[in-house]
């Protein structure tokens, strides 16, 4: 019987494998371990409880296809199966979506890809999300391999939502507790002068949900600061220009490098990380290299977070629970 134990260096043995931290508060580098093998039980539990306690686990040299891919996520929950996906997407695995999709959605509204990204992204703040953070039930988990990447730059970073909870005051922790935000698709937009067909598009597929400002992980119970960049914008109940400065509080909070861990990607890399837990920064310091970076996501579905008081969230428009 393997028995976990720890190591002076930090690193961990559960269920035969080993999980090394990366960072002081999030991130664990796990090896000994062939996703594309068949998992037992113990390493199925093992990969799960560091994802609970590291938030974002990472794996090396990797040999996984499409199918593989799927079948290691099946292994944690229910794979999503999006209802639009690009072309780069495999058309015959519909729970995998290669982010190269995302290179077609600038040209689709008159833009070039680079002008799409900074009409999204113009602050430093606006680039951190969840995935579909704006959902009635945003997924629980997402797992990324990595294709191809370049010789340098393409890094994402990830952050504790927990730990950045932790890490504030007490009176304000006591603040934020009882507060609800709304988070909505584009909501951080800057449209072009004139006609912009990215806002009427926006206008026309609105997804929106209020949910808590402070959710409750259904696994773990912790406490997580549920806020990010790129959809909430208003805090319900306060003013507009208390609402900014609350959230630009809360941001700066959230990701402030303490909390965070950086991963340099490599062919074969897959980072496996809580959705429900964290916000992640995609990297802006590849596109002038000329090199490409291709990459496969699967996401497992969530459910629908409940703030301190146990109240869940509520949808606006555009999604309901399990329904994609």
């Amino acid at each position: 019987m393997t028995t976990d134990r720890g190591t002076a260096q930090g690193t961990e043995q559960r269920g035969g494998i080993e999980v090394k931290p990366a960072a002081g508060h999030i991130g664990a580098e796990i090896t000994g371990v062939d996703l594309a093998g068949d998992l037992d039980d113990a390493q199925v539990a093992a990969i799960r409880a560091a994802v609970l306690r590291w938030k974002v686990v990472f794996f090396r040299e990797q040999r996984l296809d499409h199918a593989r891919h799927v079948a290691f996520a099946r292994r944690f929950g229910e794979p999503v199966v999006l209802r639009r996906r690009g072309k780069a997407s495999p058309p015959d695995v519909p729970e995998v979506e290669t982010t190269a999709d995302r290179l077609e959605l600038g040209g689709r509204f008159g833009m070039a890809h680079d002008e799409w990204l900074r009409r999204r992204r113009h602050t430093l703040l606006r680039g951190w999300h969840c995935d579909h953070g704006a959902r009635i039930d945003p997924p629980a988990a997402t797992i990324l391999r990595a294709e191809t990447v370049p010789p340098y730059g393409g890094d994402t970073t990830w952050s504790n939502l927990a730990a950045a909870y932790a890490g504030l005051s007490a009176p304000l922790r006591a603040f934020v507790d009882g507060l609800r935000a709304e988070h909505r698709l584009g909501v951080g937009y800057q449209p072009r002068p004139g006609d912009d067909a990215y806002v009427r598009h926006l206008l026309e597929h609105q997804i929106a949900s209020v949910h808590p400002l402070v959710r409750v992980h259904p696994e773990t119970g912790e406490r997580v600061l549920y806020v990010n960049g790129y959809y909430v914008e208003q805090i319900t109940g306060l003013s507009r220009a208390e609402s900014r400065a609350v959230l630009d509080l809360l941001l700066e909070q959230a990701t402030r490098p303490e909390y965070t861990v950086r991963f340099r990607w490599e062919p074969g890399s897959v980072a496996f990380w809580d959705n429900r837990a964290t916000i992640h920064l995609a990297p802006s310091d590849h596109a002038h290299l000329d090199s490409p970076r291709i990459m496969h996501r699967v996401m497992l579905a969530g459910d629908v977070p409940a703030g301190v008081d146990g109240r869940p969230s509520e949808a606006i428009t555009g999604s309901a629970p399990g329904r994609w």
